[in-house]
């Protein structure tokens, strides 16, 4: 191995073992399946903040990001970076306070699936099982995706077989995840989240000293017809540009809506230790969001002028994704220290694959131990602690099942899981939240329809192209808001407790 490799490697090796060890040194405070899922509601505003959004940008942020912008200009990156950006100001500002004083009202309740549960009275926990399974079958896929992105990365840095290297990946996230539980994944992804940023940053310092300045960076995007026009998307193929309508902006900054629906951002408001610092938490999340995706846009760009000295081959396809390995791999070449630079620069993609992986991980494992099969073991107690452990490994082994091939395309899974996430549950989360009148049966209305039109979209409609060619969040977040409405109005309205126990918590500013 390279002077380099060793100099990777030990950087990698230096940030895995912290992670590691913040697992075991969290394992000792895991008293309850309560505190294992929900850190007993202990969560600072910075930690809050920041594990929130590492869980939620994964490596979409240090990969896909640039990636699209490398090839495409700036359109179809920007505005997807604006609906996310309002997406996660709007859930911080409208649903974080709300949710976190209704889960304690609602008996307390530790999970997603059981607040529905326990909002609307539901004793035959049907909204429960079905939010739960529903968690299950967006999230165990998403789960493996993450294993698959470390073992790839491992794979191409190291030379090791792909297989060996998702196995160990995974059972790193695994373990630190199982000792620690919620404060371990929550303290991890805090500090994932500062290492994501120092990447983005040494990446764009040292890219556009590579490309020559800032001056030649903008002078090669502008010669691409489209690069830098939010409404025109550049076609690298031939050159060209073509116009970025309406429609496709509407149907991109659809994004942001997914925000209300994701279990695993969610959970942060539901388990900060003091709701009236959630404000304080939602700007720190809000001014990262927007400063880390203007930046990996950036990057796109640089990366394309980088390519442009000849420093770098230019990249096509899937292969644009790299930009940010390859720079860091031509950091490497200079010495011991930029060596070091370009280990935290990969420790940082790590970083924001692990984040994603032990949230969703913990949110599945929930699902079944606590969500489907809470009545069957002793609640609270150390039962349901071992089998939230056990339910979590077990997830995890199917999740490296379905990423055992290197060559399937798990990723494509992601944007999809999101929308099926944001349609199932989020107007069922604003209507819980917002509108009294709303009931279990309007609830359950409202999440099938929303998970249902998913894949109809998706899979019969989107295809025929044209103006039905937009992002299947929208269209089936809209369709779920409209059942929760008709049905609960076609219904019994809710009961006078449940009302009563709604009114408290809106008075409660």
């Amino acid at each position: 191995m390279t002077q380099a490799g060793i100099c990777i490697m030990l950087a990698i090796i230096v940030y895995l073992s912290l992670v590691l060890y913040i697992g075991y040194r969290f394992s000792k405070k895991n008293n309850s399946a309560d505190d294992f899922y929900l850190g007993g509601r202990k969560l600072g505003p910075f930690v809050t903040a920041m594990s929130a959004e590492a869980s939620d940008m994964s490596s979409w942020l240090l990969m896909g990001l640039p990636g699209v912008a490398y090839l495409a200009g700036i359109a179809d990156a920007g505005w997807t970076a604006i609906g996310l950006a309002v997406g996660t100001y709007v859930n911080w500002l409208v649903v974080a306070k709300r949710l976190h004083r209704y889960t304690i009202a609602a008996n307390n309740s530790f999970t997603l699936p059981q607040f529905f549960a326990n909002r609307y009275r539901d004793n035959k926990r049907i909204l429960q099982y079905v939010a739960a399974i529903v968690i299950v079958i967006f999230f165990v896929p998403y789960t493996a995706s993450g294993f698959a992105a470390c073992g790839k990365l491992f794979s191409s840095l190291f030379g090791v077989k792909y297989f060996t290297a998702m196995v160990v990946s995974a059972v790193i996230i695994v373990g630190y995840t199982t000792l620690g539980g919620f404060l371990a994944a929550s303290t991890t992804d805090f500090i994932q989240s500062i290492i994501m940023t120092i990447a983005l940053i040494i990446v764009v310092v040292y890219g556009v000293n590579v490309a020559g300045g800032l001056n030649v960076v903008v002078d090669n995007a502008k010669a691409l017809p489209g690069y830098l026009d939010m409404f025109a998307s550049h076609n690298a193929a031939d050159n060209t540009a073509s116009p970025y309508g309406v429609l496709t902006i509407v149907s991109t900054l659809a994004w942001g809506l997914g925000y209300f629906g994701m279990p695993h951002i969610l959970l942060r408001f539901m388990a900060i230790e003091d709701g009236k610092k959630l404000s304080l938490s939602r700007r720190v999340a809000t001014i990262w969001v927007v400063i880390s995706m203007s930046v990996a846009v950036f990057i796109g760009i640089v990366g394309y002028s980088v390519s442009k000295t000849g420093s770098l081959e230019m990249l096509e396809g899937s292969n644009s994704e790299t930009i940010i390995v390859r720079i860091a791999d031509l950091l490497s070449q200079h010495g011991v220290l930029t060596a070091l630079l370009a280990g935290v620069i990969l420790a940082g993609i790590l970083a924001s694959t692990m984040s994603t992986a032990d949230s969703q991980l913990l949110a599945a494992a929930s699902a079944v131990s606590s969500d489907l099969l809470g009545k069957r073991l002793q609640k609270g107690g150390k039962s349901a602690l071992l089998a939230a452990r056990v339910t979590l490994v077990l997830i995890a082994v199917l999740g490296v099942f379905l990423a055992r091939d290197p060559n399937s395309s798990v990723f494509s899974i992601v944007s999809f899981a999101w929308a099926g996430f944001g349609a199932s549950f989020g107007p069922v989360v604003l209507f819980a939240l917002f509108w009294k009148r709303s009931n279990r049966y309007g609830a359950l209305a409202g999440m099938v329809a929303g998970g249902v039109t998913i894949f109809v979209w998706k899979y019969l409609v989107r295809p025929m192209g044209g103006i039905w060619n937009i992002y299947e969040l929208l269209p089936a977040f809209l369709i779920a808001c409209v059942a929760i409405v008709l049905v609960s109005l076609l219904t019994p309205a809710p009961e006078k407790e449940i009302v009563e126990e709604f009114e408290r918590v809106a008075a409660n500013r």
